[in-house]
């Protein structure tokens, strides 16, 4: 279950562009390095050595991906980049399934009003976080017109997790009727 945290966005930013820039630092290393390694190898002195520059570059992109994924990200100092994108995939996650989130919405299905409760929450922070907070202007009054109409059916309007079976219970709904 993923859970909503609170986080400053300007220490968010700081540590997101840290990682960011460690992990560009290490990519531009290990492409110059396996490149190198490669034309030193395979090449020829003098001769066109593009390919093994180019399968350098590419075997770089793959061991900083493999390190990112296996080795980094579990380190603190990616703790703010990994959130970030987590939160994110489960915004996309709702967004593939929002015409079932509309349609149980319009019939006050308590697991749709949840879903679109907790997409207006992480869509808000996530703005904040990216210091974009004026193209949610747009969705303010939706926003709060949605909160309303879970306060007067007893819903409760901190809705800071997302559960996955709420996913499934709207597609399920939806495909129902």
């Amino acid at each position: 279950m993923f859970e909503i945290k609170q986080l400053n966005p300007e220490k968010y930013r700081q540590q997101t562009r840290r990682s960011t820039l460690i992990i560009a630092l290490l990519f531009v290393l290990l492409g110059m390095l396996l490149s190198s390694a490669a034309v030193s190898l395979f090449g020829e002195p003098g001769g066109d050595n593009f390919r093994w520059n180019l399968g350098g570059i590419i075997a770089g992109l793959l061991l900083t991906v493999v390190l990112v994924r296996f080795k980094f990200w579990q380190q603190p100092w990616m703790a703010p980049a990994v959130y970030g994108w987590q939160l994110k995939r489960r915004l996309m996650s709702i967004t593939n399934v929002m015409h079932h989130v509309t349609v149980g919405v319009a019939a006050q299905d308590p697991s749709a009003m949840k879903l679109l409760r907790f997409y207006h929450l992480g869509l808000t922070q996530m703005h904040h976080l990216d210091g974009n907070p004026s193209a949610l202007s747009q969705m303010i009054a939706e926003i709060n017109r949605h909160k309303e109409s879970m306060a007067a059916l007893g819903l409760d309007t901190e809705q800071n997790q997302l559960d996955p079976a709420w996913l499934e219970t709207v597609k399920k709904a939806n495909a129902a009727r």
